[in-house]
């Protein structure tokens, strides 16, 4: 009897898991990311997007990536998808029609929380812009090239613009890329220790602390006692002071932020 009741209990906790796992993987479907990259050079987006942790995101099903020529959408038989600038000047521009055409083509599909432009004179790119793209379902990033993008793309198409310094690039592909590497390691599930990305630099304005691993001498040099004494909170509060420190030597106006 006491047998029969066990295997009824056992077989009524594992159907709860059971369904518990379908919930938990429909709320992971629901809310799985999607990227869309527009590029006219997609072949630089292979590498950065197939490895590492964005592949292992890939994998998991936690986000998906789908990169477009941009040059599929050109309306000639050359495929040209830039032209010169109106009133002279150096330097080729990507045309509005393409553009405007794969954009409403997606957006035709499914909505999207940002159409984000990768421009020099966007606004900068850090951790706090990085955490909130994270939180987002479906985004477009629209990589520049040449001398930019028609201005009537910016004015009526994108809804974001986001520079990753202040340099320029060949291309935004390469911003495209630190910009979605940045976002998907955020997304829970991807990194097996979540807390590794929240204790990453600037998630609180400051850098992180010094890191050390065995062996615990090497050629002299030796590893800050407090981290072989096994007490968390003084550990923690050696870590505090190091990224204070750090901060204030070598990015001082990230302290300034704080205030």
């Amino acid at each position: 009897m006491h047998i029969c009741h066990s295997l009824k209990t056992f077989s009524a906790t594992f159907s709860l898991f059971l369904l518990f796992c379908d919930v938990h993987h429909l709320i992971y479907l629901e809310l799985k990311m999607r990227i869309d990259i527009l590029t006219v050079l997609p072949e630089l987006m292979e590498s950065p997007l197939n490895h590492s942790i964005i592949k292992r995101a890939k994998d998991k099903n936690l986000v998906e990536i789908h990169v477009h020529n941009i040059r599929d959408y050109a309306q000639n038989k050359y495929k040209q998808v830039d032209d010169y600038a109106f009133g002279g000047g150096a330097g080729m521009v990507l045309s509005i029609e393409p553009i405007d055409l794969v954009i409403s083509k997606l957006k035709n599909k499914r909505k999207y929380d940002e159409i984000i432009y990768t421009s020099p004179d966007g606004e900068l790119f850090n951790q706090k812009i990085a955490n909130q793209l994270s939180t987002l379902n479906n985004i477009i990033l629209l990589c520049g090239h040449y001398k930019g993008v028609d201005q009537r793309i910016r004015e009526h198409l994108i809804t974001r613009e986001i520079s990753i310094g202040n340099y320029v690039l060949t291309g935004g592909e390469l911003a495209a890329a630190i910009i979605a590497d940045s976002m998907i390691r955020l997304i829970p599930g991807v990194i097996s220790d979540e807390t590794s990305a929240l204790s990453d630099s600037f998630q609180d304005n400051l850098l992180a602390p010094p890191v050390y691993t065995r062996p615990a001498i090497y050629k002299g040099w030796t590893v800050p006692d407090v981290l072989l004494s096994g007490h968390a909170a003084e550990i923690e509060k050696w870590r505090m002071e190091q990224s204070i420190r750090r901060t204030k030597d070598l990015r001082p106006e990230l302290l300034k932020d704080n205030e």
